[in-house]
């Protein structure tokens, strides 16, 4: 073995605390790095797989009633590999020893052969046969939470009629990954299910011999999608079509593409923060190791040995430290990664998981790893090889202190002549001070952007469920219904107060932008379900035009007082053009304006804060106009007695009309205890990876300013200092730099925590940034407690100095 390798073996058993404390955050940023990306990989890998071996579609439509002939054409259609027509209609569910009914969706499969598009995975049993009209397959996930197995029944009212059904098999869809029930924010399979019937019982059923009203296209590699779109629409239009749409329109798609969006921000914003500390701490050791190595340098430069020889032996040894952290950081990567990969896989319903430990991720990890350690030592190796042997061989030039603020602390007597010390020492070396303090800030910055959830997920509960929707229940209708059915709604047990809506599909335009969503018709004093403006505050509905969602404004770059053009889905396609805003005072013309009348254009308000969806709202009247087809009602928005609910649910399992019903309270908690499980599990890991990188800034700060400084502290214990007094000139360093750390820290992770918001920011989710001063406080007191005891390793240090063996190093 070379001489310079058995220095440096002999070097990294010397600082193996230190060195230790480097790799762990060095694997930190690799855990976290092979955690998302392989996790993200996985998922992505697995939904691939999943969506070409069951040919998930990629346009989906829907009509009122559309006739069989029409497949020939459809399937015709430029770029069209396979089309798939079915009956799709919303069921109310009613099981045995469930008070509440669940809500759920029957879509038809074909008799004689498997579906060409969006094909089923069969996990039990077998698909329904023909001619046997109760038959059905549910999807899986309702299943199991019903503990429902082949050859078990449950009841559903199907057109009015409840109808005995008959599970034969479990199944999972490509189309249902992500299953949810209509207001809901999360899935709950409790109280939604999907299942699959026979066509011909469906056509009897609901009577739709020979029509269906559900299509789903499959398309040919590089196909025109936006053509195949508009050629589907003019076949479906004088049937009832409300508009065809693309996979990425298609809810459950949606859903888990915003998920692997959050894995691909996750990836580019947490790893570089370890990997930009690991390479401070590098830094930081190597020079400061150099400094007290300058005579050994200086010997081995006239003993022969080159600049390159003794760059090289400091590069290993940081190269040496690299892989360890790359091994530690792997092997917590591949097994955090497994668990969130198996954890996603549950929560979208995945029949098969696919993991894969792709060589490229580890090889990227190993390359940025030992990149940002290097880049950290460059400077640090430069300073060795550019020592003249006669200049290193030579003792440092002493520090040169001068009076601390004009020796005003001095004179002040604030302070005594221990802590103008620590100060001095901070002043001295302001970089090296300012870069200890970011690299503490750090842990602080990673706390609060793991904690501030906890503020964003409860603030965006409180505007949800209990300022704008602040029903207990929502009822949706099989199909719109006249005006006199809000009577019928409030005369249902227990029903205390009954507010109508009205909800149609739309196409917003505004130039080459365009969305599709729907627009919601409320009465002119809603109460129960409110218009929030940008500050949370209430607002009326507009007595003509459109209030927006501030995300759908943002998309369309729209703003209060802009005209958008509405193609109403639900009406022949029929295009209007309406002004952005809500209610003022009046109109725009009418007397109380004054200015010219314009058609649909009212006086301008403002924008409505929405945290979830895409949402468009109108008074009902003006929504009724515009639609033309008199006063109709989707469904109905209620409070109810508690003590009535009992019969409130029978009688809605009895009432066909009602195609749906969303339990508020049930949808809040469900939502809350989905997020703050897995808020809690990331939490979890956050907290550990900030105590590391607080244990691996202040630990090896404070041993390194004990090598530099051991002499001067000997020394004062030889003058009759204490070991308390003598310690406390380190502690007084190590506790301006963590205190100073805080507020940085904090500003720090307020920003990161809007790098979070805006990353993981989509069409069906917003979350606000919220950061509570209890989470500031948490945070800093973490890094504290964290700091502490890192100080108090290296006491224990100071305390044991042998005072002899130190007095004799020369200056």
């Amino acid at each position: 073995m070379a001489v310079l390798d058995r220095k440096l073996y002999r070097d990294l058993g010397r600082l193996w605390a230190q060195a230790l404390a480097i790799a762990l955050v060095m694997a930190c940023g690799v855990a976290t790095l092979i955690l998302s990306v392989g996790a993200y990989r996985s998922l992505e890998e697995t939904r691939a797989a999943f969506y070409d071996r069951y040919r998930f579609g990629t346009v989906f439509a829907s009509a009122v009633r559309a006739p069989r002939h029409l497949q020939s054409r459809i399937e015709n259609i430029s770029g069209v590999a396979s089309a798939e027509l079915r009956i799709v209609r919303p069921v109310l569910i009613d099981v045995v020893g469930m008070a509440e009914p669940a809500s759920g969706k029957v879509v038809s499969i074909p008799e004689f052969r498997e579906p060409s598009v969006n094909r089923l995975y069969l996990r039990h049993g077998r698909l329904p046969e023909p001619g046997r009209n109760n038959e059905v397959a549910v999807i899986e996930t309702f299943a199991d939470a019903h503990g429902f197995r082949p050859g078990d029944t449950f009841e559903a009212i199907m057109n009015g009629r409840k109808r005995d059904l008959k599970i034969v098999g479990t199944v999972l869809s490509p189309e249902y990954v992500y299953a949810i029930g209509p207001g809901d924010m999360v899935p709950d399979p409790r109280r939604y299910g999907v299942f699959f019937m026979a066509q011909k019982a469906l056509e009897g059923l609901f009577d739709m011999e020979g029509a269906f009203n559900d299509v789903s296209l499959a398309t040919v590699r590089n196909a025109e999608t936006l053509a195949v779109i508009d050629t589907l629409d003019e076949i479906l239009n004088p049937y009832g079509g409300t508009g065809a749409y693309d996979r990425d329109d298609q809810f459950s798609h949606a859903f888990l593409d915003s998920e692997l969006q959050q894995l691909q921000a996750m990836s580019s914003i947490i790893p570089p923060i370890f990997l930009v500390i690991a390479a401070f701490l590098v830094n930081m050791i190597l020079s400061r190791l150099i400094a007290l190595e300058r005579e050994q340098i200086g010997l081995l430069k006239a003993l022969g040995y080159g600049n390159l020889a003794i760059g090289s032996h400091y590069a290993k040894l940081v190269v040496t430290i690299a892989l360890v952290g790359l091994v530690i950081g792997s092997v917590a990567g591949l097994w955090l990664g497994r668990g969130l990969t198996r954890l996603y896989a549950d929560f979208f319903s995945f029949p098969f998981l696919i993991f894969r430990q792709s060589v490229d991720l580890y090889v990227l990890a190993g390359a940025v790893t030992v990149a940002a350690a290097l880049a950290g030592a460059a400077r640090a190796i430069w300073s060795t090889v550019s020592l003249a042997p006669a200049v290193a061989m030579s003792p440092p030039a002493p520090t040169a202190y001068r009076s601390l603020f004009f020796g005003s602390l001095e004179r002040l007597g604030l302070f005594s002549q221990l802590s103008v010390m620590a100060f001095r020492h901070l002043i001295r070396w302001p970089v090296r001070s300012a870069l200890t303090t970011l690299g503490t800030s750090m842990s602080v910055a990673l706390l609060v952007t793991s904690l501030f959830a906890f503020d964003s997920i409860d603030f965006m509960i409180d505007a949800i469920f209990f300022q704008a929707d602040r029903q207990d229940a929502t009822l949706t209708f099989s199909e719109d219904l006249g005006p006199e059915a809000i009577y019928a709604v409030s005369a249902l047990p227990g029903v205390l107060k009954a507010e109508p809506f009205r909800q149609t599909a739309v196409k917003l335009r505004n130039g080459h932008r365009e969305l599709r969503m729907s627009v919601i018709g409320v009465p002119e004093e809603a109460d129960l379900s409110r218009i929030l403006d940008l500050d949370l505050s209430p607002m009326p509905a507009p007595a003509a035009g459109l209030v927006l969602s501030e995300r759908v404004a943002d998309k369309l770059h729209l703003k209060p007082g802009d005209f958008v053009e509405v193609e109403l889905l639900e009406r022949d396609n029929r295009i209007v053009e309406l002004e952005v805003g809500a209610l003022a005072q009046g109109p725009v013309g009418s007397p109380d304006t004054g200015g010219p009348a314009v058609p649909g254009a009212i006086a301008v308000s403002g924008l409505a804060q929405s945290y979830v969806g895409l949402t468009a709202y109108m008074r009902a009247e003006a929504l009724d106009r515009l639609m033309r087809d008199g006063r109709r009602i989707s469904g109905a928005r209620i409070q109810v007695d508690e003590a009535e609910l009992p019969a409130l649910y029978g009688d809605i399992k009895a009432t066909p009309a009602i195609a749906s019903i969303a339990l508020q309270g049930v949808s809040r908690l469900r939502f809350r205890e989905t997020v703050e499980r897995n808020i809690t599990t990331s939490t979890t890991v956050y907290v550990a990876l900030a105590v590391i990188i607080t244990f691996g800034v202040i630990y090896n700060s404070a041993r390194i300013q004990l090598s530099e400084r051991a002499r001067e502290l000997a020394s004062l214990r030889v003058f009759g200092f204490t070991k308390a007094e003598v310690s406390s000139v380190l502690m007084t360093e190590l506790a301006v730099i963590v205190l100073l750390a805080q507020p940085l820290g904090w500003l720090l992770g307020y920003g990161l925590s809007w790098s979070v918001i805006r990353g993981f920011e989509n069409d069906l989710f917003r979350i606000p940034l919220v950061v509570s001063p209890q989470t500031f406080a948490v945070s800093s007191l973490v890094v504290l407690a964290a700091a502490i005891v890192s100080a108090l390793i290296v006491r224990r240090r100071i305390d044991r100095l042998d005072l002899i063996r130190v007095l004799k190093t020369r200056e």
